[in-house]
């Protein structure tokens, strides 16, 4: 046997030859022959090639994942965080600030623990046994111990083990879906290739992971474990490593970002304490730690985390399961959407549209497998009972096929096929012409059946005649490729008789299938055959009965055409990705026409010039070629498992963000390459499942487009916590700057633990609520955001720190002096530390900076647009927060145990007085500065 040097596997070479050469000299190539191996050989094989088996890499250990949730750097700074608050002598802080850590990090993995359960898919789609020849008879065999070599035994419903050419088969039909994506069974044949072809393509090989899905076949085993096909993307798929999502990257420059904030401003306050203020150098280092614990934001994970996994909740309700919490975001992101067709974009459910016969051409209404709609003449209704030709042609096709279709039942709400789906939609369109299937079954009794191969291209079914047809005691109907039929027509069916078929009848009916093909339909013809018992050319037992004795001398009825149509909504959901900026690329394992037509119809493509790209045609691409290709609009059809892998890696190289869409086995390794990996609920294989971070039940695109939108809103609303958050980091520094460039004459207005109850009390309940925010109206007409921007940025900056934060800090400061106003100052001198006066003025700046809040986070919950418009109280999340917070401020400041742990104190009527105001000023200032902005936007749109 030809093997590649130092490798235990079959050369590449013998892998294309045994697709062009005959069983015997296939089995030749392999140094084996029809009676099998010998047990010995096989065992010698066996040592030589190993295992059939997937090996899988060790999945990530739980106690890994776990304490991953521990280890990221915003985590790592909060640790940081919580040591120097300690040693600043803020035990109490530094304890807070642990647990909340361990809280996020819990609540993160549980949530991502429940949604994603490791499973060995890969291997459970290999069957447990399989029956070989060896030593001439037939066995019963582990799987695992199939080799090369080994000839198997399969029939309908097994599970095939290994890659392997057919050496004899009968109607041998195989489901591929798994390795291509194409739910159709494909025919397969013992014949040797006459046409080039790919290994995938070719219709004389089986494949580990499918299944035989009708007929029996005997096949010479070429490639096990992981040299299979199978075994090829199993390996693609586990060396494939996941990056951090867009998220995590921009949480870890967040946290460098705060870091560096916060240091410099420590470093700033420790120089002028110590040069300026004559500080001594411990007593400056420790304020400086405290002035760094103030400024990390405390509260910033579990907002994220919290804001996360409201988004997965609410996008579970949608049908889309999210096993990850930062895939969430990383939806909102991308900018480029990589589909598979059946299924996804369209219903997957095969629909008879057109009819055409040789004095007509019908339209037929209502999609999918429900037997509900018209067949119509222009506007005019036909049926059975009103036109012979047609009832012909749909009896033909109906009789023809073996798919059955089944009705709804308990726990299934739809119509399902068992079989080919092109042929069920031809029992679809029969009853919507008026046929009773069952009565049609009664009158018209299969006796035979001459099964569809690949070389013929068309099936034909003999049926018994209660009634003589054109002299006829039996008929045989034949449905194939068109030209195939047509070639053995010598008459058409034209109205209501038969008539001999001339040129210009041939010429018309191409013409009408080359339009069909080209609007991407595929088109089957019907003919038939009365067989009558005078005629010399049949013989007379049906036992004779073959394709060259009765597929002859047929009368032509007519053309069904069909296509998978688009989902319903998926137009106007491609439209608004165009909106939003998002490209779509259709990646389908269907024909070129097929796809280009699908993506015309539903948007995807509109330009003359978009490309359809062929699997053959990317092979021979270099990675310049395919990346200009992918500038503009395209289409890939006929794609291998490798070439989907390819097309991610390249887009990923070109700076996009890619979501990837995938149902089978052969779509694992470009979902698990993808930026977020998305699989089909239904249609999906496990392997699919495992692979992808983000699950449709619904196996409809209109739901990415949704979660893409529940995405883009996470990260606007992460956003405007964090500038909800700088808004009280303003006045906590500024209470310590007021104290340092006094020299100490202003006693410290604000406490350490009054800032411990604002970050990790007063503000967290409030900022969550700004995490459950719904999306702005215009979330989906603006560009995905670019990898270069921040979440930190100039405006959250200016907004946050300096326009919100010196409103918060000038009526903090502003309550801490009126305490002390009506006290006596400016007469008296400020209130000591220690003091009542002093309690009550620390409790007004708190209070100033919570009631400030509280407008603050009403504007934080849109960017321009008003908060009138979106409704005033519609975010309960946020209604909840606000009284949330000012029933912990009035137990700090009424109940004794407190006062003395927080140093506050009970205040006057006019100092709530001037509480009281400050939200309302707080938001009217805000909401004209939006109005300005909005008025300024509008100009500069005009």
């Amino acid at each position: 046997m030809e093997k590649q040097k130092n490798a235990n596997t079959v050369s590449m070479d013998v892998k294309m030859k045994i697709l062009y050469v005959d069983p015997v000299e296939a089995c030749k190539l392999m140094d084996s022959d029809m009676r099998g191996l010998s047990s010995q050989e096989a065992l010698k094989r066996l040592k030589e090639y190993g295992k059939n088996e997937i090996i899988q890499k060790k999945p990530e250990s739980m106690v890994k994942k776990f304490f991953a949730n521990f280890t990221s750097l915003m985590a790592l700074l909060l640790w940081g965080g919580g040591i120097m608050a300690i040693i600043s002598g803020s035990l109490e802080l530094g304890i807070s600030i642990f647990c909340v850590n361990l809280i996020n990090g819990l609540f993160s993995f549980v949530q991502e623990f429940k949604a994603e359960k490791a499973t060995n898919a890969l291997q459970k789609m290999l069957p447990a046994n399989v029956r070989v020849v060896r030593d001439g008879k037939e066995q019963k065999i582990e799987a695992g111990d199939v080799v090369p070599g080994d000839i198997m035994i399969l029939e309908e419903g097994d599970k095939i083990s290994a890659d392997a050419r057919i050496l004899r088969s009968s109607d041998f039909k195989t489901d591929q879906s798994t390795l291509t994506g194409e739910s159709d069974p494909i025919q397969k044949s013992s014949d040797a290739m006459r046409q080039e072809c790919s290994y995938l393509e070719a219709d004389n090989m089986i494949f580990s992971g499918t299944s035989a899905a009708a007929g029996t076949c005997r096949a010479l085993v070429v490639s096990t474990g992981m040299n299979s096909e199978f075994g090829k993307i199993a390996n693609l798929t586990s060396n494939t490593e996941k990056t951090l999502s867009p998220l995590q990257k921009e949480l870890n420059i967040l946290t460098k970002q705060i870091a560096l904030i916060a240091f410099s401003i420590g470093l700033v306050f420790f120089i002028v304490a110590v040069f300026f203020v004559n500080d001594p150098v411990m007593e400056a280092f420790l304020f400086a730690l405290g002035m760094i614990v103030a400024f990390i934001p405390e509260g910033l994970l579990p907002a994220v985390t919290l804001s996360l996994a409201l988004a997965v909740q609410k996008m579970a309700k949608e049908n889309a399961l999210v096993k990850k919490l930062s895939a969430v975001e990383t939806l909102g992101c991308t900018n480029v959407i990589c589909s598979d067709k059946t299924g996804t974009l369209t219903q997957n459910e095969m629909t008879v549209n057109h009819l055409w016969m040789m004095r007509s051409e019908l339209k037929v209404t209502g999609e999918g497998y429900v037997p509900k709609g018209e067949i119509l003449d222009g506007d005019i209704v036909v049926s059975v009972k009103n036109s012979y030709d047609l009832e012909l042609l749909l009896c033909g096709g109906a009789l023809c096929t073996n798919a059955k279709l089944i009705a709804p039942s308990e726990g299934n709400d739809r119509y399902t096929v068992l079989g080919d789906p092109t042929e069920a939609c031809l029992s679809v369109v029969a009853q919507k012409g008026g046929v009773k299937l069952d009565e049609m079954a009664r009158h018209y009794p299969r006796i035979m059946e001459l099964p569809f191969d690949s070389r013929r291209k068309r099936m034909t079914t003999i049926h018994q005649l209660k009634d003589s047809f054109e002299g006829g005691h039996r008929i045989a109907f034949v449905k194939g490729s068109p030209k195939e039929v047509m070639e053995l027509c010598e008459r058409c069916f034209d109205g209501s008789r038969s008539r001999a078929m001339n040129d210009a009848d041939r010429e018309r009916i191409m013409e009408a299938n080359d339009r069909y093909a080209r609007e991407g339909l595929r088109v089957l013809a019907v003919a038939y055959r009365p067989l009558r018992k005078e005629d010399d050319t049949l013989p007379d037992s049906i036992r004779e009965y073959n394709n060259e004795n009765i597929e002859r001398s047929l009368t032509f009825i007519g053309l069904v055409a069909m296509q998978d149509p688009p989902r319903s909504e998926v137009k106007d959901a491609v439209e608004l990705c165009h909106h939003a900026g998002i490209k779509i690329i259709m990646i389908t394992g269907d024909y070129g026409l097929t796809a280009e037509s699908i993506a015309r119809k539903i948007g995807i493509i509109k330009s003359k010039d978009a490309q359809v790209i062929s699997g053959s045609e990317l092979a021979e691409m270099e990675d310049a070629q395919l990346k200009k290709a992918l500038e503009g609009e395209v289409v890939f059809a006929r794609m291998a498992p490798e070439q989907k892998y390819r097309i991610v890696c390249t887009l990923q190289e070109m700076g996009n963000i890619v979501a990837v869409t995938g149902d089978g086995v052969n779509d694992s390794p470009a979902l698990k390459k993808a930026d977020i990996g998305i699989a089909m609920g239904i249609t999906g294989t496990d392997v699919a499942k495992e692979a992808a971070d983000m699950i449709l039940s619904d196996d409809n695109f209109a739901t990415i487009v949704r979660a893409i939108e529940e995405g883009r809103t996470v990260y606007n609303n992460i956003r405007k916590f964090l500038r909800y958050i700088f808004d009280s980091n303003t006045p906590e520094a500024a209470a310590s700057v007021v104290y340092l460039l006094s020299g100490g004459f202003i006693p410290l207005p604000l406490t350490i633990m009054q800032i411990l109850t604002i970050d990790i009390g007063t503000d967290m309940v409030p900022a969550l609520g700004l995490g459950a925010e719904a999306s702005e109206a215009s979330v989906m007409y603006q560009p995905p955001r670019s990898s270069s921007e921040r979440l930190l940025n100039r405006n959250v900056m200016f907004v946050g720190f300096i326009w919100y934060g010196l409103i918060g800090t000038l009526f903090a400061l502003g309550g801490y002096f009126l305490a002390n106003y009506l006290h006596g100052w400016p007469v008296l001198e400020l209130a000591g530390e220690g003091s009542r006066v002093y309690a009550e003025a620390t409790t007004m700046m708190l209070a100033g900076v919570v009631f400030s809040q509280i407008g603050m986070v009403l504007n934080n919950r849109t960017d321009v647009e008003s908060v009138f418009k979106r409704g005033l109280f519609s975010n309960r999340y946020i209604n909840i927060g606000i009284v949330v917070e000012v029933i912990l401020l009035l137990a700090l400041i009424y109940i004794p145990f407190f006062n003395g742990i927080f140093n506050t104190a009970p205040i006057s009527l006019i100092e709530w007085l001037y509480l009281i105001c400050i939200p309302f000023i707080v938001f009217g200032i805000e909401e004209l500065r939006k109005a300005f902005l909005r008025k300024k936007r509008k100009e500069q749109s005009k």
